[in-house]
């Protein structure tokens, strides 16, 4: 029996580092498999496009580096027939490829992407889909240890296996203090969320008047949390005043030397967890993956545009704050970012579209099996019970206990919205959302999309014929607000209107802005 699973693509490592190159990344991963075997975890090490291997495991190997659809199917026989408690993606998504899920919030040019990128379904056992909602019931402890994308030479890489070789779990008080960084339009929403985490918001910094080149005694804290703007293929964050600037608040080259070993990092930030191709754009590395290469444990980030309220908590905010409150609990940074997506369903009646990108974007950067802060246990070690045969008991009946929970929010609870066939809205619908749309400062006749909420178990909800046939769905708007141009810096300001109806009315609305 397993306690830790790899999976990777041999024949992707050889295309980006040559035989020699890929020799070497073999020796980093036997190093790791001692390494761990020295703390306690049995590791091994499975390549998806294995003929032979994937035999054993009774299943077919990958022929199509890029295809999801083979990454999802291999990867969920070999993990059920290995059962491990810990699966370690290597590689980036030109090794392993992210699941290609539909974005629910799609809608060009204010939200792009009709592909949210993630590594959610490698979490769950529902089979490959597009659809987030078929992910709703995570049950596995993933993270991915990602190479550069299109590199060519394997030292980026290599570094990242020793460091999670070396890796030593810290006393829980070293994580007492952090790094917090939000924008001034942002500062009560981060404020909030800081004092949920760590029982205060006095280390917050603002930006402006900060900008990326922070002092390294600022960042030198080992917990990091980041509510900023972000944008594709892009090493910087942005900050915002209320006059509209948005200067540089975080960059990739700013950062260099000042992240302190061990650190874990959750980023709000639209694409903050991006892993773009530095190597052929001439870029510096994406700031997620700048983190690892400093000896950082792990980084919880967005592929795509990801959302959050201006002044409270909600979608991005939550599962950040979640991943984080975990960690401060003794989870290993995979089981954090699990349980962080369990208390993310299990918090609302109904996933709405932006909680469905929230869930489906959020992946884990790092060694899933990372322990960054030590609580004291205590339970003590029955007598003639070896230490590293307790911990193995120990997380097996933690592993029992969150699959119960993804088995049962996969199966029951909550409410998820589709798209809807009927977007026919009454008189009294369409004034409500043209009121709605002006106090989020959009156009009064914005357009409205309007999703249908499907209950487990209850077909009808989809098969209504006018607004009295559907008694709830959402309508969602998404638009850059009228004003004035922003005196500087890249744009980042389009604002999604979410309105929930119930027979016929609209009982409640947020707004979501983008981060």
């Amino acid at each position: 029996m397993d306690d830790k699973l790899i999976v990777s693509n041999r024949s992707a490592l050889k295309r980006k580092y040559g035989t020699a190159g890929f020799a070497k990344v073999q020796a980093a991963l036997k190093a790791l498999v001692a390494a761990d075997k020295q703390r306690g975890i049995r590791t091994r090490l499975v390549y998806l496009d294995d003929a032979a291997a994937m035999k054993k495991l009774k299943g077919a190997p990958i022929t199509e580096a890029s295809s999801p659809r083979q990454a999802k199917a291999a990867i969920d026989v070999v993990f059920r027939a290995t059962d491990p408690e810990y699966l370690m993606i290597l590689g980036a998504p030109d090794v392993v490829p992210q699941q290609d899920l539909t974005n629910p919030m799609y809608s060009p040019p204010d939200d792009p992407d009709p592909t949210a990128w993630g590594d959610l379904p490698y979490a769950c056992e529902a089979g490959y889909s597009r659809d987030v909602a078929a992910f709703k019931g995570p049950t596995r402890v993933v993270g991915r240890l990602p190479d550069l994308t299109a590199a060519t030479e394997p030292s980026h890489l290599i570094d990242l296996l020793g460091i999670s070789a070396r890796h030593r779990p810290r006393d829980v008080a070293d994580y007492g203090s952090y790094f917090g960084l939000s924008t001034q339009t942002w500062r009560e929403s981060t404020a909030l969320s800081l004092f949920n985490i760590f029982g205060n918001s006095k280390a917050l910094t603002l930006s402006p008047p900060a900008r990326d080149k922070h002092p390294a005694a600022r960042l030198a804290p080992l917990m990091h949390f980041i509510n900023c703007h972000g944008g594709p293929s892009d090493p910087q964050f942005y900050g915002e005043d209320k006059k509209g600037n948005q200067p540089a608040s975080l960059s990739s080259d700013a950062i260099g030397g000042k992240i302190s070993r061990d650190t874990v990092a959750a980023a709000e930030c639209c694409y903050g967890g991006e892993m773009y191709d530095s190597v052929t754009l001439g870029l510096p590395l994406p700031i997620c993956q700048h983190y690892l290469a400093q000896g950082a444990c792990g980084f919880l980030g967005s592929s795509t545009i990801a959302y959050g309220p201006a002044d409270s908590n909600g979608a991005a905010d939550l599962l950040t704050q979640y991943f984080l409150l975990a960690v401060l609990e003794g989870a290993s940074i995979g089981r954090a970012s699990l349980m962080a997506r369990q208390r993310f369903v299990q918090q609302v009646a109904e996933l709405d579209p932006t909680d469905l990108k929230t869930l489906a974007q959020f992946s884990l950067l790092g060694d899933p099996a990372m322990h960054p802060a030590r609580v004291p246990n205590a339970t003590a070690v029955p007598k003639g019970v070896a230490a590293a045969d307790a911990q193995r008991m120990q997380r097996r009946d933690r592993r029992a206990k969150l699959r119960a929970v993804g088995d049962f929010l996969g199966a029951t609870k909550p409410a998820t919205s589709l798209p809807s066939a009927d977007a026919k809205c009454s008189p009294q619908i369409r004034q409500a959302l043209a009121r709605i749309a002006h106090s989020a400062g959009l156009a009064v006749g914005q357009k409205f999309v309007a999703y249908a909420v499907h209950t487990p178990g209850r077909k009808s909800a989809l098969r209504g014929k006018g607004a009295d046939a559907m008694p709830t769905r959402y309508h969602v708007a998404i638009a850059t607000p009228a004003g004035p141009a922003k005196s500087s810096g890249p744009r980042f300001c389009a604002v999604a209107a979410v309105a929930r109806e119930v027979e016929g009315r609209i009982v409640a609305y947020r707004v979501y802005l983008q981060r």
